[in-house]
């Protein structure tokens, strides 16, 4: 029985498998400890067969040092890709992490070695929150889909334009920070307001010492107020989600 191996559709699918192990190691919600390796390393290779129609035609085989080379090069490529995706979803455990620090909860912070999060009690929920959205929800599928989009313009072993995913890396760092202050903002202005008053109660009434309720209010306020931010993820994921698609189409 002779089998006849095809050298070019292995090596565009070993590039791309790289370029995918790449992304899920470091992208959410595909980067999550809970989820074994052998499962994201199967997942990368049946990824990488899927999209093999896309990249198997336009790809020239190599020799074995240029071959080597373009692994180099997909594992940039997809650790770039997957960091732009993180930073993105950042924002969400960076509010979660604005709420605790301004809500009293920054002194319950530990280290999750699951998410690879060390934050307290509102950032790891809202973590595990979009996790959950972007599985149950399929967002994840969309961004699959841009990352399928990303070998149109960035073909096997062609390299990336780093001034390009520099400038895209600055403002993802930006947005996220933006995006972060506008999930949060709304709560932190409402404890801002209550530290205020209570404030202006001790200048009036000294000997109530308003300050000594200052913790428990503001905890108060954090978790009656907290739920509504909470029932806002879902359109912030979906928000971000097309962000982040469209950033993934933006790379060359």
């Amino acid at each position: 029985m002779n089998i006849t191996l095809n050298l070019q559709w292995l090596e565009a699918v070993m590039l791309a498998s790289v370029r995918m192990a790449a992304f899920i190691v470091i992208a959410p919600p595909f980067s999550y400890r809970a989820f074994p390796g052998r499962i994201k390393a199967m997942l990368a290779l049946g990824l990488a067969v899927a999209v093999s129609p896309r990249v198997v035609p336009g790809y020239v085989s190599l020799s074995n040092s240029a071959f080597f080379g373009a692994i180099v090069m997909e594992l940039l490529v997809g650790a770039i890709l997957g960091f732009l995706v993180f930073i993105a979803f950042a924002a969400i455990q960076s509010a979660g992490n604005l709420i605790d620090t301004f809500g009293g909860f920054q002194l319950a912070q530990a280290y999750d070695p699951g998410t690879m999060i060390n934050g307290a009690q509102f950032s790891r929920l809202f973590h595990m929150t979009a996790i959950a959205l972007l599985l149950a929800s399929g967002a994840y599928q969309l961004i699959l889909g841009g990352l399928f989009r990303t070998f149109d313009a960035l073909p096997l072993g062609g390299g990336i334009n780093l001034g390009v995913s520099a400038d895209l890396i600055v403002t993802a760092v930006t947005q996220m920070f933006l995006a972060a202050a506008q999930i949060a903002g709304p709560l932190l202005i409402v404890l801002f307001l209550a530290d205020a008053g209570l404030g202006l109660l001790t200048r009036v009434a000294p000997a109530l010492n308003a300050f000594a309720l200052g913790f428990p209010l503001k905890i108060f306020l954090t978790l009656a107020l907290g739920g509504l931010v909470l029932a806002v993820l879902p359109a912030i994921v979906s928000a971000l989600t097309d962000s982040v698609a469209k950033t993934l189409v933006g790379v060359r």
